[in-house]
């Protein structure tokens, strides 16, 4: 589990590189990933690593 602080408003280049970059520093694919609501997480989730399960609180 990764708990990470991140701004309270990030367009979808933004919320890309953040995935990617976490994608580097853990260096697996993670199964699932908990993000907040902001749809521009959900647009980049598609790019990036569509085959990971997205889940909202």
């Amino acid at each position: 589990m990764l708990d990470i602080l991140v701004q309270g408003r990030r367009e979808k280049a933004a919320a890309r590189r953040f995935f990617r970059r976490l994608l580097r520093t853990i260096r697996s694919v993670p199964q699932v990933i908990v993000t907040d609501q902001l749809r521009s997480y959900g647009a980049a989730h598609r790019e990036v690593m569509s085959s990971v399960e997205h889940r909202f609180p």
